[in-house]
């Protein structure tokens, strides 16, 4: 909404220009699909933008090819052989932790996304991305894996104009009173609902 008006302005000492090119924190949350598609929606503008996306995924199988990943993965290409958009990193973390629990164990998982987190930390602290999507987060910190307190503190403190979204149901409330932005998924209708289970081009 570039010609969207903001219904308060604070008195914060900052002129209009700042505020409105200050970095954000967003967090995806709710029981509804869509979080991690409208992540990736916004860092497809960061990308159009030339800023340099780091796309972290903490709970999808390592093994998992979504489309989105290919499709970021060619425009990453795409950035390296034209210099248009920007620079593209995708990881998925540790283990890859899946629904299924299939390979290693919980402390193995733990440990893992623990690792993975401070990987993010550490390139928080160098400024390396202009946005990162650090999809199914959530779940780590509602799990106990990453503390939350470190998470939030880490992300209050980062350098420079770096957005983070997080997405990932179970979102915990410090990191909800953190972030500028935030939204909840709520579901009015599903085809699962109706015995439909997930398809190519909608699900992956």
């Amino acid at each position: 909404m570039p010609q969207g008006q903001p219904t308060s302005v604070p008195a914060d000492g900052l002129t209009t220009r700042q505020r409105r090119n200050r970095p954000l924190l967003v967090v995806h949350t709710g029981e509804m699909k869509g979080k991690s598609t409208a992540a990736f929606g916004m860092a497809l503008r960061g990308w159009n933008q030339g800023w340099s996306i780091g796309v972290f995924q903490f709970v999808k199988s390592a093994k998992w090819k979504v489309g989105e990943e290919e499709a970021f993965r060619a425009l990453g290409r795409l950035h390296e052989q034209t210099g248009e958009g920007g620079a593209v990193e995708w990881h998925k973390m540790g283990e890859g932790w899946s629904w299924t629990r299939k390979k290693g164990t919980e402390t193995d998982h733990a440990e893992a996304a623990r690792e993975g987190w401070q990987e993010i930390a550490r390139r928080l602290a160098e400024a390396r991305h202009g946005m990162y999507v650090l999809d199914e987060f959530t779940y780590p910190m509602h799990w106990g894996w990453v503390d939350v307190e470190e998470v939030v503190a880490a992300l209050s403190d980062r350098p420079g104009h770096q957005h983070v979204i997080i997405t990932g149901r179970y979102a915990p409330p410090a990191l909800l009173a953190a972030a500028d932005l935030v939204v909840e998924m709520t579901k009015v209708k599903h085809p699962m609902d109706a015995g439909q289970k997930g398809q190519r081009g909608i699900e992956w």
